[in-house]
């Protein structure tokens, strides 16, 4: 009996199966042809759900022959259901054209940011760009385990990033040209930077969250600005959608670095923002009293755990006249690093340096990040549009770095036993703001033929360093038992205040009129710019020493701590009166002729941009300064030509040539001096701006959803380069001093390739960049003067790549998408070859940055109602930064730390340790 159940039961199965089949479908935006990710397939009778993949396709499994019933939604698309009869065999492969269900108002569409920050959409505007360009959707923006622009920039092909001290990205280095020759834009408009010395902004201001996407222009047209030789990056903030929108997070995390050690810390609340000077005059003699004590007590403790979110609101009112968006983001992260650094020095007539000192670094950093965005446009009819936008960003960090160096007799031998100590602390707060306002407006007249658009802009940047306090001691090591002693000179104590505002008053206009001829379209098109730029820079500090009673009290035997010594100050009245407060101006007037022709199978774009500089600096308290104050003028014609040739509706050739230049930063050409960190950095008048001629090809497919590949190469020719060397200070013997300088024609090329491939719910996004450049600058070498036998410096020319440069870059991420369970799953790595660090004054005596690959990864679970959990994971194999000489002084291989390898002498490595975070995800529509 149980046989002939069973036999009965495999006899009905297989009739089952006899009678079931599969079925295949792919869902595709009809405006665009594009396949939609994740949109929702119900298949009717019985009722089973499931949705399509990364590549835009669906699959039902076990289904009955017979007549079926399939219907597919997706957000801001109408939903759309379609009745067939389903076979034994070869079904039809269904195709569902999504149209869009976007609101309009008098024939103007408002546009969603759901579908503008999408993959798709970054896919769509790369496709249809004039430019050459990258774009990051802000859906990728979102998953990705990156936190800050800086970070999400090192997943962009042919862009490597400079971290900071913490071990975040900071700044970006476009096709290995130094991050001098790019500039950032808000949503178009370029801002000005808080940094104390250079034109180019810090990338770690600005939270991601607050973003709809991030573009980075890798050639230029006649109507963007000129001076971006590397390229530009474009920030994009949230946009108001058609409908009502909530977007909100929060996270909380650790850094595993301070599970290993303490987080030093100092009292910052009761910092003085101003200095005596300027509180009290110019003839006003300070004392001990008017600085703070807060920033010599210092405290080890277990930081609190890091702190992350963001909310955003969305909205149209007025029967969908009025948009309004509203997004902000608070960051509060405990980051820091663990650093070993070897000094160097030249010995004797040898090429390479001779280890003279160890110093071992512990930064510990306190950030605070904000982040507010506004917008308000206004929608009058089809034709005169109308927005204001507000952007606010401000990063404050408290660091305390606690360094000890050790040498023995003038040299580094651990063998050695007994050595020499300097113990130097620094606090310091640093409070860096970016805000830009914005009113623009669009306009369309005679049938639309004739576009107008206007921006008014101001902006403005800070950057405030109070009292940064440094305190030097003296110690000795016995027995390798290390201890502080008494204050290792006559002036251990500093509190320095620097400050720097820029002030920028913008406008810009664009005129467009379009011809028709048959299928064929011509945009003439001319407009222009001005721009008056105003900084200031103010520079004081104060040196203080101990009492004759004090002078050699022991640290931990006569007192505890800092604040119980009694310090005399030696120059009461400041060194205001310096070379770094000074005033500048820069004023920029540009216009530009443009034409853009459009036919079935040719795109061609160019014309000319006229660009007139004045830009001057007046030193407030001269000193003997050759310059106390100086002007450049100069005026540039850079012309331009792009063209895009369709092979097909997915594929194209994109070839560019633009004239960009780069102009000198301020603090470039004020002819101040100011000792930062290890060596004296002086200013140079003479500075020149540096013009290139930029050559572009790329092939470019877009096969499907989300999907590209992206083949291209690019030349550059540098004319008067600017890049930081060591000079020798012809009126002081042997010292040295950094400076900017002009050195003939650099030559930069490479070539790229960007790919990205899904397959169902896996994906791959990958790129490589090669570039190779070079340059020629002056380098001093030792040699024995055969006449005298003494050793003298020669200067010589050396050939060597430009600064930043890395030859290699690679990124490779894996992607996990089950729209259906609510799984998004991210692993990426990025690798960046060795670069140069810092340029040195002698011969074959750079200072190069290691390769190396930075693991990070993220996942998203999404559940019912907009919420949804995720977790981001970053520096994963705590990569450090290791630097390096290329050759090897005999006399380092004798130190028995394995300090030379292969050839090369490592010099100094920072180690940051791993990053986590775990959050909670809120959407409404």
């Amino acid at each position: 009996m149980n046989k002939l159940l069973q036999i009965l039961f495999f006899l009905i199965f297989c009739a089952g199966t006899a009678n079931a089949t599969k079925i295949k479908g792919h869902v595709y935006d009809k405006q665009t042809g594009e396949a939609i990710v994740g949109a929702t397939v119900i298949l009717e009778n019985p009722k089973r759900v499931t949705n399509t993949g990364l590549d835009g396709t669906f699959e039902f499994k076990g289904v009955s022959t017979g007549s079926a019933k399939i219907s597919v939604s997706y957000i801001t698309y109408k939903t759309i259901t379609k009745t067939f009869t389903v076979e034994k065999e070869d079904n039809e492969h269904l195709k569902f054209y999504m149209e869009s269900d976007s609101k309009s108002l008098d024939d103007v569409t408002i546009k969603s940011n759901v579908v503008s920050s999408t993959d798709q959409g970054a896919r769509r505007l790369e496709k249809n760009a004039t430019q050459i360009m990258n774009i990051v959707s802000g859906r990728a923006i979102e998953i990705s385990p990156d936190l800050t622009v800086a970070n999400v920039m090192q997943r962009i092909s042919g862009v490597s990033i400079e971290r900071n001290s913490n071990g975040d990205g900071q700044y970006a280095i476009l096709r290995g040209m130094d991050k001098r020759y790019n500039y950032t834009l808000v949503n178009g408009v370029k801002i000005p930077s808080p940094d104390n010395k250079y034109r180019y902004v810090p990338l770690d201001l600005f939270p991601s969250d607050l973003l709809d996407r991030l573009e980075v222009y890798k050639t230029l047209t006649p109507n963007l600005e000129g001076d971006a030789i590397g390229g530009g990056i474009n920030m994009v903030m949230k946009n108001a959608p058609g409908k009502f929108q909530v977007n909100a997070n929060i996270s909380s995390g650790y850094s595993r670095l301070f599970i290993d050690r303490k987080f030093a810390s100092f009292n910052s609340s009761d910092i003085q923002y101003k200095s005596p000077y300027e509180l009290n005059g110019k003839s006003y003699n300070a004392n001990q009293n008017n600085f703070t004590k807060g920033t010599l007590d210092y405290k080890y403790k277990n930081p609190a755990p890091n702190l992350i979110g963001s909310l955003s609101l969305s909205q149209r009112f007025l029967d969908n006249k009025l948009g309004v968006v509203l997004a902000g983001s608070y960051q509060n992260t405990y980051r820091g690093s663990n650093s070993t650094f070897y000094n160097t020095a030249v010995n004797g007539t040898d090429a390479y340096s001779v280890i003279t000192s160890k110093s071992y670094r512990e930064f510990s950093e306190q950030q605070q990040r904000t982040g507010l965005h506004g917008k308000i446009d206004y929608v009058f009819n089809k034709n005169h549009q109308l927005s204001l936008y507000n952007v606010y960003v401000n990063l404050k960090n408290e660091q305390l770095r606690d360094a000890v160096t050790t040498t023995y007799n003038g040299v580094y031998n651990p063998t050695a036993g007994n050595a020499e100590l300097v113990y130097n602390t620094r606090s310091r707060l640093t409070e860096q703001q970016i805000y830009n306002s914005t009113l623009h407006g669009d306009h369309k007249f005679f049938d639309e033929k004739f576009k107008v658009q206007w921006s008014a802009v101001y902006s403005s940047a800070k950057n405030d360093v109070p009292e940064n306090t440094s305190i030097s001691l003296n110690g000795i090591q016995q027995n390798f038992q290390s201890r502080r002693l008494s204050l290792v000179n006559t002036n251990p104590v500093t509190h320095r205040w620097e400050r720097n505002t820029d002030e920028d008053l913008a406008g810009y206009l664009d005129l467009t009129y379009r011809f028709t001829f048959g299928e064929n379209k011509l945009d003439v098109m001319a407009g222009g710019l001005y721009r008056d730029k105003q900084r200031s820079s103010f520079f004081n500090n104060y040196n203080l020493g101990p009492s004759a009673a004090d002078a050699n009290k022991i640290y931990g035997v006569d007192y505890k701590n800092y604040t119980d010594l009694n310090l005399i100050v030696s120059n009461p009245t400041g060194a205001v009166a310096n070379s770094l407060t000074y005033d500048a101006s820069e004023k920029i007037t540009a216009g530009y002729g443009m034409f853009k022709y459009i036919s079935a199978k040719l795109e061609l774009t160019g014309g000319a941009r006229i660009e007139h500089t004045i830009q001057g600096y007046n030193l407030l308290f001269p000193a003997g300064e050759t310059f106390p104050n100086g002007q450049q003028v100069y005026t540039d014609v850079l012309p331009s030509l792009t063209a895009k040739y369709f092979l097909s509706e997915k594929s194209q050739l994109h070839a560019s040539y633009y004239k960009a230049l780069n102009r000198p930063g301020f603090y470039e050409i004020v002819p101040g001096k100011v000792v930062n960190e290890e060596f004296q950095e002086r200013g140079n008048p003479n500075l020149k701006r540096a013009l290139a001629d930029n050559f572009d090809l790329r092939y470019e497919l877009f096969p499907g959803a989300s999907e590209q590949l992206l083949v291209g190469a690019f030349y550059k020719r540098i004319k008067d380069p600017i890049e930081y060397t060591f000079q020798a200070d012809a009126t002081r013997g042997q010292d040295i001093y950094y400076t900017p300088g002009n050195f003939g024609t650099a030559n930069n090329y490479g070539a790229e390739v960007d790919y990205i491939k899904y397959f169902s719910k896996i994906g791959v996004k990958a790129n490589y960049t090669y570039t190779h450049s070079r340059i020629t600058t002056p380098k001093t070498s030792r040699v024995i003067n055969p006449a005298t036998g003494d050793i003298q410096a020669v200067s010589v020319e050396q050939e060597r790549t430009l600064y930043g440069q890395s030859e290699h870059i690679a990124n490779v991420s894996l992607l996990f998408k089950d729209t259906k369970k609510g799984w998004d799953v991210q692993v990426a790595g990025a690798y960046t070859g060795p670069r140069i660090n810092t340029v040195s004054q002698f011969l074959n005596n750079d200072l190069w940055q290691e390769g190396f690959i930075q693991m990070d990864a993220s996942a998203e679970k999404r559940f019912k109602g907009g919420i949804s959990v995720f977790v981001k994971a970053n520096n994963i194999l705590n990569t450090p930064t290791k630097l390096f000489i290329k050759g090897t002084n005999p006399e380092n291989s004798k130190i028995n730390e394995q300090l030379v390898k292969d050839g090369q002498t490592l010099v100094r490595s920072d180690y940051y340790g791993q990053n986590y975070l775990i959050g909670f995800r809120y959407k409404f529509n």
